[in-house]
């Protein structure tokens, strides 16, 4: 389609349709008195919302940066009363929610590890809305970059924890304001949840079970008229990167004498120098993110899965047309390309020192 959205003003930046045109964009869309009205004839999709008040209420988790930090202020910007949740009401992100949104917009403290933070944030939204329109959920965990068998345990239960398990018990807590509503259930996960992507098997796992859970919820859910998403987003500079040097010496600390032979230092300086290398050509326009998740959120049919970034669907058209082989080749050469440990390189013959 000619033209791009933009997460700024309203969800489509283009000028409205004209008579008989047909969008191929989520949808142009104004925001009228009473409520969302779709703008022109023949729009593709009708507004979901045209009947209901703009202040529909949407609980947004994760918002402290990144997608979900700019998807609060997009959508607060459009007249939803939005409750953000942040791990730290203090913090750099929590205040710039506060200056930038409106009053309408509500901050929460939540920890997705931690049951009591949930029912509290529960608490907090209950009384405020007898229906809930929407929940986005965004929070998520990574901080390690590295094979799998180098990942300890306690990363791979970290993810878990806030990836997967945090998402299913908040999700669940807010279920019957949802199917009150007839609402929307939108989700961040990761292309890593469904290939196998080079070092990332603690993230990729809990992104996999994350991704098959919201499917899950997808079909059981139907009869009730709520609508689920799965956002599938290309790498974006979201300014929630750990730094890669300290993760790196975190992890060689933690290496078994065995293991670190076996692979060798060079092995792990070798990923974090190509990983820092990939960092920089991150894409730093989140408004492709944050219209998929307006379009999830408003639109009369919204898509089971959105695909915003770069080169994702050539991805994954390899990915499920293509050999294996091909696929993982590719994803080497567009992410991380592991060397051979050093117990796999060739050993120098008849003395000599190889070069």
């Amino acid at each position: 389609p000619a033209g791009r959205c933009s997460s700024r003003g309203s969800l489509c930046m283009r000028p409205p349709p004209a008579p008989g045109q047909i969008l191929s964009c989520a949808r142009w869309a104004v925001r009228g008195q009473d409520g969302l009205a779709a703008a022109g004839p023949g729009c593709r999709q009708r507004a979901a919302l045209g009947t209901l008040p703009l202040s529909l209420r949407l609980a947004l988790a994760g918002c402290d940066s990144g997608f979900g930090q700019q998807a609060a202020r997009h959508l607060d910007s459009m007249g939803f009363k939005v409750f953000a949740s942040v791990l730290d009401l203090e913090s750099a992100g929590a205040k710039e929610l506060r200056q930038s949104c409106s009053p309408g917009l509500t901050l929460l403290q939540m920890d997705l590890t931690k049951p009591e933070d949930i029912r509290k944030a529960q608490q907090l939204v209950q009384p405020q809305t007898a229906r809930l329109w929407g929940l986005v959920n965004n929070a998520g965990f990574d901080d390690t970059i590295a094979d799998a068998e180098l990942s300890p345990l306690c990363k791979f239960r970290t993810c878990m924890d806030v990836n997967f398990f945090g998402t299913l018990e908040l999700t669940k807590a807010l279920l019957p304001l949802l199917r009150s509503s007839r609402g929307r259930i939108v989700t961040i996960s990761s292309p890593a949840g469904d290939m196998p992507y080079p070092c990332l098997a603690a993230y990729g796992t809990s992104k996999a079970a994350l991704t098959l859970l919201m499917d899950t919820f997808r079909s059981e859910l139907e009869p009730w008229g709520v609508k689920v998403s799965v956002i599938l987003p290309g790498y974006f500079k979201t300014g929630k990167s750990h730094s890669p040097t300290s993760q790196k010496e975190q992890l060689l600390a933690s290496l078994p004498a065995d293991l670190l032979q076996a692979y060798g230092e060079e092995y792990i300086h070798e990923i974090n120098k190509q990983f820092v290398k990939f960092m920089k050509i991150a894409n730093e326009d989140l408004s492709l993110v944050v219209n998929s998740i307006a379009d999830a959120l408003i639109s009369v049919s919204p898509a089971a899965r959105y695909y915003p970034g770069r080169g994702m669907r050539l991805m994954y058209f390899i990915h499920h047309y293509l050999p294996s082989v091909i696929r993982d080749l590719f994803l080497k050469a567009f992410f991380i390309n592991q060397k051979l440990p050093r117990a796999l390189q060739p050993k120098p013959q008849n003395g000599l020192k190889q070069e």
